[in-house]
């Protein structure tokens, strides 16, 4: 029996990675940026403990995609060393191209998704261990022939989306969230190379989606944690501005290259490898430091910015279904330039507009298959006793500073 190295994990307990590849890529210098990467960017100014990270939700994904693999070899699916470990590495390093506080400012600094840039670190990675990471990049990249691995790392199902959760919940004690992932796990098997959950699990499934849309409109779009992410992303978009117009600013050498760039996709294929050199020394670190820096910039708006985040005075932000009348905005904008007298514009910096959609579950997209006792497979939707999540809901927000702020 090989050797393992043990983690205890607050929401599974004691977890193992093997000794081999997958701890090698564990103590990797990419993979041990994730320790510095909050996996709910800000949204510990609402829920205090949402202090995890990427390396936390790393590890877990990889422990229940050894779960889910356990479960379908027992049932006879044919999965062998190499791929389990394929799969193992994908899941693993699914999150690898995460930039400082994880989605918010993931167009932001870099004009290119965390998928591409997870893609890039993996290649990079596979040069440096002679080529083992190949079939780990084909499930990743959907094009390794038996479908339902990639399924098991990007899917409706995915060990991803059941690692999120559950932690999501456990750190931030929205317990709303709390999903029976290893029910739904056991209830996964594989037909037609595609994967599938046994009927005997639809409920387990019925609350994960249910699970699912709570903590989207509970936790990660609360109008409180959506105006503080939203005051990043204006933050470091007035940074960049001002890095771009020869402005000094206190930086890292990495966040000022990021800062004085704006590269379209094409320029950044090719500048790929300067790209991942700084990309992989950058992390929350840097943006906390960079604000504290920057409450003393001479740029009132960058100024003004960067000491409301540091100091948690956040924008008042309206969350509704309808959005704004022509009429309110106007009289915000009114109001923040009374409120800015100095400051030309004022409400093109401090007024945020915007709006979020959610829906629990996508019919569009490749569905939840259902594996009935006449051992036929049916999409969820066809289910007739099943009440589907799938309607779109939309919010609009717009936000704004307090006027005793």
């Amino acid at each position: 029996m090989s050797k393992k190295k043990i983690f205890n994990d607050p929401v599974y307990g004691f977890i193992s990675v093997p000794y081999g590849i997958l701890f090698q890529l564990v103590e990797h210098p990419f993979f041990q940026r994730l320790r510095r990467i909050k996996q709910l960017s800000l949204t510990h100014y609402v829920y205090p403990g949402a202090l995890h990270t990427r390396f936390h939700h790393a590890l877990g994904a990889l422990h229940l995609m050894t779960q889910a693999i356990n479960t379908l070899q027992q049932k006879g699916v044919e999965i062998t060393d190499e791929e389990a470990e394929a799969v193992s590495i994908a899941i693993l390093l699914h999150d690898i191209g995460h930039g400082p506080f994880s989605h918010t400012l993931e167009h932001t600094l870099v004009n290119v998704t965390h998928e591409t840039l997870s893609s890039w670190f993996m290649e990079k990675l596979n040069e440096e261990f002679d080529g083992a990471l190949s079939m780990a990049i084909d499930i990743f990249q959907n094009k390794y022939h038996k479908h339902f691995l990639y399924q098991l790392v990007s899917g409706q199902l995915d060990m991803d989306r059941m690692d999120y959760l559950n932690r999501d919940s456990f750190f931030t004690g929205v317990y709303e969230g709390v999903i029976g992932y290893d029910r739904i796990i056991k209830m996964l098997a594989v037909k037609a190379d595609e994967l599938v959950v046994e009927i005997k699990g639809i409920y387990s499934i019925e609350k994960f989606l249910i699970a699912r849309r709570l903590m989207y409109w509970q936790v990660y779009l609360h109008k409180t944690v959506l105006s503080a992410e939203q005051m990043l992303v204006r933050t470091l978009r007035r940074a960049k501005e001002l890095a771009q117009q020869g402005h000094p600013l206190a930086a890292s050498r990495s966040l000022n290259y990021f800062l004085q760039s704006d590269l379209s996709k094409e320029e950044l294929v090719a500048e790929k490898e300067v790209l991942l050199q700084h990309f992989a020394a950058l992390d929350d670190f840097d943006i906390v430091s960079a604000l504290k820096d920057w409450q003393s910039d001479t740029d009132p708006i960058l100024s003004y910015l960067s000491s409301s985040l540091i100091n948690r005075r956040l924008f008042k932000l309206n969350l509704q279904k309808e959005a704004p009348s022509t009429e309110e905005i106007n009289r915000i904008k009114a109001d923040i330039q009374l409120q800015f007298p100095g400051i030309q514009s004022a409400d093109q910096h401090f007024l945020i507009t915007g709006k979020e959609t959610n829906r629990a579950y996508s019919p569009s997209k490749e569905e939840i298959k259902i594996l009935t006792k006449s051992d036929e497979v049916q999409p969820l939707s066809h289910l007739t006793d099943y009440v589907m999540q799938n309607r779109i809901i939309t919010k609009y927000f717009w936000s704004y500073p307090k006027k005793n702020i």
